[in-house]
């Protein structure tokens, strides 16, 4: 189930694709059945470690090539381990919400996407994350939870802020947010409740099958209630002579790495 429109972010074979806060990796693997080169980057070890291993098993599959340049690496958010305008496409997905600091995280996406790239970044939409927020306090305040609510509007200023430059928006996963409401309602972690158990059939149903009925409900309600707001950015080509052909020196582990440097700042694995 993807956030993030890869059509609209003209993702494709050549290049070179940054998945921040990849998770268990579902627009790393899409990218990589694009043709694009990937790098997955995520604080747990545990998701690295699956996502590394996924990669493993779609090669096994048949999914994508033996050498195709995909990885997983350990990282942190607010210093990233690759130099100044790495990435052709960059991908941050239900990221920032998590990060006391974002203005600091926002800075790091524009430093390692590369002049006349484009950016994707997708938050929890701001409605209803207010009503989750109201039926349940369990829901954000955990370690690691949801630290603050974006409005569009603030989103892109601190965007800008940073050096990128939205060119377009819009809602998706309009069939979540009921969920959602539902969970804060009867308790976030009471993943047995009935009506919990059987809403999150339709939605296994809706993922795994993808039948008319979902997917016209969640079109319809995705511009309304979807609980995601994906963003569309650009950095300013403005120095894109100045980087010539080639690609700049990346960690050990990374698809498309040049020679023996190893990252002078940050951490991977």
């Amino acid at each position: 189930m993807l956030t993030v429109d890869y059509d609209r972010l003209e993702v494709g074979p050549g290049d070179l694709v940054l998945d921040l806060g990849c998770g268990f990796g579902r627009h790393a693997f899409e990218a990589a059945r694009r043709g694009a080169s990937v790098v997955a980057l995520d604080a747990g070890p545990e998701e690295v470690a699956q996502v590394r291993g996924t990669f493993a098993a779609m090669i096994e599959m048949g999914e994508i090539a033996q050498d195709h340049p995909a990885t997983a690496v350990q990282g942190d958010a607010l210093r990233l381990p690759f130099p100044d305008g790495t990435f052709d496409r960059v991908i941050a997905s239900e990221v920032l919400e998590h990060i006391p600091d974002d203005s600091a995280a926002m800075r790091e996406l524009a430093r390692v996407l590369r002049p006349g790239g484009a950016m994707a970044v997708t938050v929890p939409r701001c409605g209803p994350e207010v009503v989750n927020w109201a039926l349940s306090d369990e829901y954000h305040d955990t370690p690691g939870g949801h630290v603050r609510i974006y409005r569009r509007s603030t989103l892109e200023r601190r965007l800008s802020s940073a050096g990128l430059e939205p060119t377009g928006y819009h809602h998706a996963h309009g069939l979540h947010s009921p969920y959602w409401w539902l969970r804060c309602l009867v308790g976030p972690s009471n993943d047995s409740h009935p009506a919990v158990e059987a809403y999150h059939k339709v939605l296994v149903w809706d993922i795994v099958k993808a039948p008319f009925l979902t997917r016209a409900a969640d079109r319809v309600l995705s511009p309304v209630i979807g609980k995601s707001l994906v963003l569309y950015l650009t950095k300013p080509a403005t120095s894109v002579a100045d980087l010539g052909d080639s690609r700049p020196t990346l960690p050990r582990g990374v698809p498309g790495r040049r020679g023996p440097t190893t990252p002078s700042h940050g951490a991977a694995a």
